[in-house]
């Protein structure tokens, strides 16, 4: 069963909006909310292991959304206006999968 949020906000958005996008449960660690460059520093944050995401399948279709420098194998996605994040989550193996964990961002 889907998360409460994932119902409202599927109920609630346009067609041509939800077809980007699509509900995906993969544990992912995510470290704690910081500015940009402390996420980029190497160093083992602490962090989340969070299970609910939007998963959406091409870069361009997000409006505000930046990406750290590489961690290893993986780019943290941050809000673009003030560089906090991580908000989620994307593996350099696989170019179509970007993840946005629900409780990192604002369903309005």
């Amino acid at each position: 069963e889907l998360p409460n949020i994932v119902a409202q906000v599927a109920k609630n958005i346009k067609f041509s909006t939800l077809m980007f996008f699509v509900f995906s449960s993969p544990q992912l660690f995510l470290p704690s909310m910081r500015k940009k460059p402390a996420l980029a520093d190497g160093s083992n944050p602490d962090g989340d292991l969070l299970q609910e995401h939007w998963l959406v399948d091409d870069m361009f279709i997000f409006e505000n959304v930046g990406f750290t420098k590489d961690v290893g194998n993986i780019k943290f996605l941050v809000c673009a206006d003030c560089e906090i994040g991580p908000i989620g989550w994307h593996c350099l193996d696989d170019k179509n999968s970007f993840y946005v964990a629900l409780e990192r961002v604002s369903h309005e």
